[in-house]
């Protein structure tokens, strides 16, 4: 479905630009840390997962880390679980301590721990195990207590639309008592689908800000109360309102160093996920919080203080491959450290033997977000040695796809672009629609290059030797992954039983952002 788009008007000196982060960081929370503040996001089937963001202003933000070298179980995660994996994670400082919370829904609640964001965390302990266990978030009490408060996923435990708190250990290891609902979204006229809730304390009153509504359409509630139990009362504090912003909801509030309140939130944007956007927030005369302007979301707005000058709204996804792989990146399933090597200036990938035709199910797509704002990416590549049967090169992947590389088969390398296709193999594969074949020279070096208008349109390129860009004439639609957006990925995949195939080289990854229309060289 197409959603919404924001006028790309430039913000007046001294203000922002909603979103803030125009590409997929899902679910965001965010805490102040030091100097700056920190931002956890979901990951879901991804590896590594739980990114950890960092910015000085709540405007810029930058990778520090990952949390999740690899998903638990591991075994469970070897292969791509869309739609699995890392849901609506928490992150909380407690006596020095960084504490991330997230659930995974058919596994349970998970903690871990650590002293810097940048790691080492912790190996995640589950400290409650079931399944549709969702948004877990924690609150330290005054009196040295500790709570956790959860949603619920229907697909999973048949039970939705309620909002559960436990007390739990002060190190979060251990349930100390029996789960209890507090909020019951049955009971509210036209809720649906209450979920990721956020546990705060001011003033003498427990808040839970928690979006409802669902991903796409829903609105952001808070709830009060003067017991940890309640009960709570509650209202809309954001929703979209007149603006084009649907579904502003599901994120975190804070404080900047000059006293002023934030709200941090997100918007589905279809292919190109839930992206970031940021609310003044202020208190009305009875203490409850208004967000954005007067409950709808701002476009721009003054930025907070000692914010800088904000550039791209998109995390630079660029790498030479020196030294260690762009924090950006991430695989589709669980990584095998043989899949990759940094080299020189360039990566080489080895070709896995799983080619069963459908690159969706590939675990070693090296991949990150396609950003909702016009840029390219652009890389080269090289084949060891075209003798055996390989696939590799630069793809757009979401639950459909369209890739451009070369492909190595009876008769030599070809380049090829191909698009993932409705028709199944007699087994129940899916087959891919050609678009160009044509035979390429034995050691072949191949420019690629993908543009993205950030509106809904793709075209993928190629070059060899100095030739000038020849552009695919057909365009691609990206379309959003299981619960997270498009992305752009390289990839190298053999058929199965292949014994030894030649490694695929690509030379530096550019990220670039550009106002030029796609099919421009």
């Amino acid at each position: 479905m197409a959603l919404p788009l924001h006028p790309d008007t430039p913000a007046h000196p001294g203000e922002y630009r909603n979103p803030v982060l125009d590409e997929d960081w899902p679910d965001p929370d965010v805490i102040r840390w030091g100097d700056g503040y920190l931002m956890v996001a979901s990951s879901f089937n991804r590896a590594p997962g739980l990114p950890l963001l960092r910015s000085s202003d709540l405007v810029t933000w930058e990778i520090v880390g990952h949390a999740l070298p690899g998903l638990p179980p591991a075994e469970h995660f070897a292969l791509p679980r869309h739609g699995g994996g890392v849901w609506a994670p928490s992150i909380r400082a407690h006596r020095g301590t960084l504490y991330l919370v997230w659930p995974d829904p058919d596994h349970g609640l998970y903690v871990s721990t650590a002293t810097d964001p940048a790691g080492p965390w912790s190996i995640p302990h589950l400290v409650l195990a079931g399944q549709g266990l969702i948004d877990p978030c924690p609150l330290w009490d005054t009196d040295g207590r500790a709570y956790l408060v959860h949603g619920w996923a229907g697909s999973r435990s048949g039970v939705k639309n309620l909002l559960t708190v436990r007390e739990v250990s002060p190190d979060l290891r251990s349930v100390l008592a029996p789960g209890r609902t507090i909020i019951d979204g049955a009971a509210l006229p036209g809720y649906r689908t209450l979920e990721g809730p956020k546990f705060y304390l001011r003033d003498g009153w427990y808040w839970i800000f928690a979006p409802a509504g669902g991903v796409a359409t829903g609105w952001q509630a808070a709830f009060r109360a003067r017991s940890v139990y309640g009960p709570y009362e509650g209202r809309t504090v954001l929703a979209q309102g007149a603006g084009p912003v649907n579904g502003p909801h599901q994120g975190a509030w804070v404080t900047d160093p000059g006293g002023a309140d934030w709200f941090v939130h997100f918007q589905d944007r279809g292919a190109y996920g839930r992206v970031t956007h940021l609310q003044p927030m202020r208190w009305d005369s009875g203490g409850w919080p208004v967000l954005g302007n007067d409950g709808e979301p701002v476009l721009s707005h003054a930025a907070p203080v000692n914010s800088t000058r904000q550039g791209m709204r998109a995390v630079d996804g660029s790498d030479d491959f020196t030294g260690t792989l762009n924090r950006k990146w991430h695989w589709q399933a669980n990584p095998d450290p043989a899949w990759s090597i940094l080299s020189d200036g360039h990566l080489d990938l080895q070709p896995i033997p799983n080619d069963l035709g459908d690159l969706r199910q590939l675990p070693q797509v090296l991949s990150q977000q396609l950003p909702a704002v016009a840029c390219t990416f652009q890389t080269s590549l090289t084949l060891s040695r075209t003798t055996e049967p390989v696939r590799t090169g630069l793809v757009l992947l979401g639950q459909e796809y369209a890739w451009i590389g070369i492909e190595v088969r009876e008769g030599g390398a070809h380049l090829v672009c191909r698009r993932s296709g409705t028709d199944q193999s007699a087994d129940r594969r899916r087959v891919e629609e050609p678009v160009i074949d044509q035979a390429l020279p034995a050691a072949a070096t191949v420019r690629l290059r993908l543009s993205s208008d950030g509106a809904g349109a793709v075209q993928l390129a190629w070059s060899t030797g100095d030739t000038d860009w020849a552009w695919v004439p057909q365009t691609f639609t990206p379309v959003e992954g299981r619960w997270i957006g498009a992305e752009v990925g390289l990839f190298a995949t053999a058929p199965p039983g292949a014994g030894s195939p030649p490694l695929a080289r690509y030379g530096a990854f550019q990220m670039r952002s550009t106002q030029s229309t796609p099919g421009e060289a």
